[in-house]
């Protein structure tokens, strides 16, 4: 009894096709491409819980005064703060400035 032989079947052509060089017109940059900022990670001096600050980073709440309700030290240092209304969220402490004599 004779074996079988196995088939070859040629690579599709579309694989073959290089990505465009860095640089060229054809190498875009992607709309949704994330920008990491790095010196996020070196946080922000002198916050404390119960601070008003102002949101400087873009998103929600940018532009208005907040109170500091919990501060966290990782990675990137955060600030859970809440507004006067009520809202609240987490907000990277880079992203915020001391709101002195602003009520």
């Amino acid at each position: 009894m004779k074996r079988k032989r196995k088939t070859n079947y040629a690579t599709p052509s579309s694989s073959k096709k290089r990505p465009p060089p860095a640089g060229s017109p054809e190498a875009m940059e992607r709309p949704n491409l994330a920008a990491i900022n790095l010196s996020a990670a070196a946080g922000q001096d002198g916050l404390s819980v119960g601070d008003k600050v102002r949101i400087q980073g873009p998103g929600l709440f940018s532009g208005e005064i907040v109170t500091i309700e919990r501060l966290s030290a990782g990675v990137i240092p955060s600030a859970f703060v809440r507004t006067e209304s009520g809202s609240s969220r987490q907000v990277r402490t880079i992203d915020l400035a001391p709101a002195k004599g602003e009520t």
